[in-house]
């Protein structure tokens, strides 16, 4: 039988503390070293779940600044359309308008041709009971539009433009002094003979040796012998200025009033 020992009771005992402890003291380190790795690999999440944050903020930044944007270019393009709807509107009303001319373009096209034909026809009427100055010119004139009014090859406009210069030509006749040669039966005899016209107010003729002078009688509508020698030399003169070949000067003429209605 085995003697008690307290001795080496003591020492089993302190041996079997001694195991605890450093038993203890790896499995407190294990835990430590558990936690701190738990600590790190939360840190390093962390950082990670943060760096995810940062990027969503800079693409949520900048999906709403190109969201800003875009909504500025709306703007742009609803101000831009405002103003084609505003000009599409006025196009169609032009449109209209045209539309609107053109027809009343077919009315006036009808009837600008009977215009023409009577306002020719006045204006002939005219000149055979006007003063008789220019007399060839004039009737030619009349002839010249009766042909274009005729022709096809001639634009209704280039026709009523030549007949309204025909009509200022007319106008300016009683505005303007001429003077030109011409033939006149004087007592049974053909002579030639220089014209006077002054406006429409006087018409007048000398022949070449000044001796034989005369006026045109509206209200008779026939040449009348000037006997007064007094004009002979105002007639002379006269010529002479509406020729351009003496400055302008005072005049002494016979004055016919006319009765063309």
């Amino acid at each position: 039988m085995e003697n008690f020992n307290p001795s080496n009771s003591l020492k089993r005992f302190v041996v079997l503390i001694l195991s605890l402890g450093i038993t203890g003291s790896v499995l407190a380190q294990d835990k430590i070293d558990q936690i701190a790795q738990t600590g790190v690999q939360r840190g390093t999440e962390a950082k990670a779940s943060q760096t995810r944050v940062d990027k969503t903020q800079v693409d949520t930044d900048k999906v709403i600044s190109n969201f800003k944007r875009e909504l500025k270019v709306i703007d742009g393009l609803k101000v831009y359309n405002a103003l084609l709807q505003r000009q599409l509107d006025d196009q169609v009303l032009d449109i209209e308008r045209l539309r609107t001319s053109i027809d009343a373009v077919a009315i006036i096209e009808r009837q600008i041709v009977p215009t023409m034909i009577n306002m020719l026809e006045s204006l002939n009427e005219f000149i055979k009971r006007d003063v008789p100055f220019l007399i060839d010119e004039r009737n030619k004139r009349v002839s010249r539009l009766r042909a274009a009014i005729e022709s096809s090859d001639i634009t209704n406009a280039e026709k009523f433009r030549a007949i309204l210069e025909a009509y200022q030509i007319e106008g300016d006749y009683g505005r303007t002094i001429e003077a030109y040669t011409g033939t006149l039966n004087i007592d049974g005899v053909s002579r030639e003979v220089s014209f006077l016209k002054v406006g429409r107010i006087s018409l007048t003729y000398q022949t070449a040796d000044r001796l034989s002078n005369g006026l045109w009688d509206q209200t008779n509508r026939t040449w009348a012998p000037l006997e007064d020698e007094a004009y002979r030399n105002h007639l002379a003169k006269g010529i002479s200025i509406a020729k351009d070949q003496i400055a302008p000067d005072m005049l002494i003429i016979p004055l016919i009033a006319s009765e063309v209605k």
